[in-house]
């Protein structure tokens, strides 16, 4: 054996026992990890915490004393956020990127104006009625339903990147000043369950939705984003939907341009994004577009030129023309054919 080879200091069998001993050692690591994902090691917010994460003082309560009502934390791998109720000043909070599964300190913050928690381990976005709260943030958790969302001044709620397979539980009573909704990257797979008048903008890209139904309430949405979905029809607008200016499908399963004249029926839908759909790659896709929707602006990034405008008018002239044509053929057989249908024969009266 030359010096540069190293010496087998193991038989065969010494070395199938020794790597069955590594496997079941990197099985249990494994296991652990796994175990310690499930059940963090607890790390709860501390006060020093709060001095380092403490910031913009402002006046309180009748003017004459201080208080700061800023807060972050992100990324300190927290548990537990109990001391956080102490803390009832508070108005802007950050605790994004750490371990929370419980919210339920934060019932205290009764002046807290924003929130966000994105990144965390969150399976619910239910809390407790916070009378102030006007921005929250839940992106990135494990949330598997809309329920327990009840703050009366909320305007813009975030919670895109959860679990959430069908929209309920948010009240059009409760929630009347809310005016944007992200829920992109779910599970839904239907629109059905959004009861929210005053909702104006609605971000629902990147999910699983085969059907648009439950709408016709929507009568101040402006903004629709339906990107990355399955929709094979655009069946399920209503013409209560009279402020809907934008749609963005683009990403979806249209392959029938004809789909396009069932959005006829929103009166000042302006702009309209249908790339990377079958229907797209025909020819005279834009041209088809803009003689099915001749108010439409804009489609994908492009607005519409004059020599488009005139092309799409004269197709649609011309259309209108053969189709009156084929009225009239259609009427001009039926009347031949009641004046070539033969006269009924007479009875012959029996003999006696």
């Amino acid at each position: 054996m030359s010096d540069d080879e190293p010496e087998d200091d193991y038989d065969n069998d010494e070395k199938d026992e020794l790597g069955e001993k590594l496997e079941d050692e990197e099985d249990e690591k494994e296991g652990a990890e796994e175990e310690e994902e499930e059940h963090p090691v607890s790390n709860p917010l501390t006060e020093e915490h709060f001095k380092e994460g403490l910031s913009l003082l402002c006046k309180t309560g009748n003017g004459l004393a201080h208080a700061f009502v800023k807060f972050e934390a992100r990324e300190k791998e927290l548990t537990d956020i109990i001391i956080i109720q102490s803390f009832i000043h508070l108005r802007y909070v950050d605790l994004s990127d750490n371990l929370l599964q419980d919210l339920s300190a934060l019932s205290f913050l009764t002046h807290l104006l924003w929130l966000k928690v994105d990144n965390n381990r969150l399976t619910s976005a239910a809390m407790d009625e916070l009378p102030y709260l006007q921005i929250a943030s839940f992106a990135g958790n494990c949330i598997k339903d809309t329920g327990g969302i009840n703050h009366p001044r909320l305007a813009s709620l975030t919670l895109k990147g959860n679990e959430i397979e069908e929209i309920s539980g948010l009240d059009p009573l409760k929630l009347s000043h809310l005016h944007t909704l992200e829920l992109r990257s779910n599970r839904l797979k239907s629109t059905a369950g959004l009861h929210l008048p005053k909702l104006k903008n609605l971000y629902l890209a990147q999910n699983s939705i085969t059907t648009i139904e439950g709408l016709e309430d929507l009568e101040q949405l402006t903004t629709l984003h339906l990107r990355d979905n399955a929709l094979e029809s655009l069946g399920g607008f209503s013409e209560s939907m009279k402020s809907l200016q934008y749609i963005n499908l683009r990403g979806n399963a249209i392959s029938n341009i004809q789909e396009v004249a069932k959005l006829q029926t929103l009166p000042i839908l302006r702009a309209l994004v249908l790339l990377d759909n079958p229907c797209a790659e025909e020819g005279d896709y834009r041209l088809e577009t803009l003689v099915l929707l001749p108010r439409l602006e804009r489609l994908d990034k492009d607005f519409f030129e004059e020599d488009e405008r005139f092309d799409a008018e004269e197709t649609r002239q011309r259309r209108r023309e053969e189709e009156l044509e084929l009225e009239k053929e259609r009427e001009r057989e039926k009347e031949l054919g009641l004046e070539l249908e033969p006269e009924a024969e007479e009875t012959p009266e029996p003999v006696e």
